[in-house]
């Protein structure tokens, strides 16, 4: 099938469009598109109704506007979103769903790096890393003492739970597999579980791993789906990592079991977002906080715009998206 060359627009925040808009990553979609030249951030400015009046595809990453009855008004030959970034959430509507528009992400690129953070903070909570590099700090760390300091520490063996098996969780499951460890792996949209990990109720999963990964949409029902009762549950000495979103966990609760010493954490994300400069999580020996970079970033983002390109090549072509979002997709999904 020939290729066709649609109109496109770019939507999105400036700063998106710098981190995102790698000159390789441009000139692919100028060479498979007729392109316009300005960057849109408001649908309704006056000086891109020419472009969006043409406009077959939108090419959006983070800080696109609201895709809602009125923007689309304004473009009445719209078939496709590309959204070089994770959720969709922020910019899609329904509006978009009754117009037959087709949409897909860059998630599963996006996934890569969540995942590999993950991976990382697991193993790295069963050897109890960042408390012992603070002992180093402060004092000279006693080898011949250290089973008293963590005596339930290292990787061998220990049980992992993973909730939510999205892509992301997905990921970590399989990235898991080589190591000697037990995964549990709770969704209640899972009737098998993936290879390398096996199925378990939400609570037996709290109870029973020594480091809880959290991997679910935000949504009415997962909203502090860890709160003071199920962290409770939590086997002394066991980690939380939260790299999905902050409202999942209830970050008074989480605070009183980390203050306590009972518990330790990997936030990537928290709620809110960010935290006070004068909250305890900030300063608690046993939390490891990031400003939620687990997702892609620096070198990572190219991976992501090339991912996104490749869909609009997919287009050109007449082919199906391979990351199409659905939206009975977004009922379970972030």
């Amino acid at each position: 099938m020939t290729p066709n060359r649609p109109d496109a627009v770019l939507a999105m925040s400036p700063a998106s469009a710098e981190m995102i808009l790698h000159p390789t990553v441009l000139a692919r979609l100028q060479g498979l598109t007729r392109l316009a030249p300005a960057i849109v951030t408001d649908f309704h400015d006056p000086a891109h109704t020419a472009a969006l009046a043409r406009a077959e595809l939108l090419f959006t990453c983070w800080g696109c506007p609201v895709l809602d009855a009125s923007a689309l008004d304004r473009m009445p030959r719209l078939r496709a979103v590309v959204h070089a970034a994770g959720t969709v959430r922020g910019h899609i509507t329904d509006d978009v769903w009754h117009r037959d528009i087709a949409v897909t992400t860059a998630a599963d690129a996006n996934a890569v790096p969540v995942a590999e953070y993950t991976v990382a903070a697991v193993l790295a909570a069963g050897k109890r890393i960042g408390a012992v590099a603070r002992i180093e700090r402060d004092r000279a760390f006693d080898r011949e003492r250290w089973q008293q300091y963590f005596p339930t520490w290292g990787n061998y063996r220990t049980t992992v739970g993973i909730v939510g098996a999205s892509r992301i969780g997905r990921r970590v499951i399989e990235l898991l597999r080589p190591f000697d460890l037990d995964v549990l792996v709770a969704d209640p949209y899972l009737t098998r579980a993936p290879a390398g990990s096996r199925l378990a109720d939400l609570d037996e999963l709290a109870a029973t791993a020594h480091v809880v990964s959290l991997h679910a949409p935000e949504l009415p029902t997962t909203r502090h789906m860890f709160d003071r009762r199920r962290l409770a549950l939590m086997p002394d000495g066991a980690t939380l990592v939260n790299t999905a979103r902050g409202a999942l966990v209830d970050t008074r609760a989480l605070t009183d079991e980390l203050a306590s010493g009972r518990l330790h954490a990997v936030l990537d994300v928290t709620d809110p977002e960010p935290l006070p400069r004068d909250h305890p999580l900030r300063s608690l020996p046993n939390v490891l906080l990031t400003p939620h970079i687990a997702g892609s970033f620096g070198n990572e983002l190219e991976r992501m715009a090339h991912a996104a390109a490749d869909e609009v090549e997919r287009h050109t072509r007449g082919q199906p998206f391979r990351g199409a979002v659905r939206p009975e997709d977004l009922a379970h999904s972030a």
